[in-house]
């Protein structure tokens, strides 16, 4: 989960990561730094966020995010 707070730092160092739930409904992210962050976590995780993943609920907090990476990661 490290490398997912360090690729979130390097968009938006300001966030609290460890303890906001509200990212993206919270507009805590913009759409460009949305559309980083999905690039960044593919690149850095090899792996490919599709369609079916491209919910708020998967981006709204670290946790959800690093959940989504494992099952993508299992799946694959």
């Amino acid at each position: 989960m490290d490398e997912l707070l360090e690729i979130l730092e390097e968009i938006n160092p300001y966030i609290d990561y460890s303890t906001e739930k509200n990212l993206i409904d919270g507009k805590c992210l913009d759409s460009l730094s949305i559309l980083t962050l999905i690039t960044n976590i593919c690149d850095a995780f090899d792996i490919e966020i599709g369609p079916k993943w491209m919910r708020n609920e998967n981006f709204n907090s670290v946790e959800a995010m690093w959940e989504m990476i494992q099952t993508i990661q299992e799946e694959e």
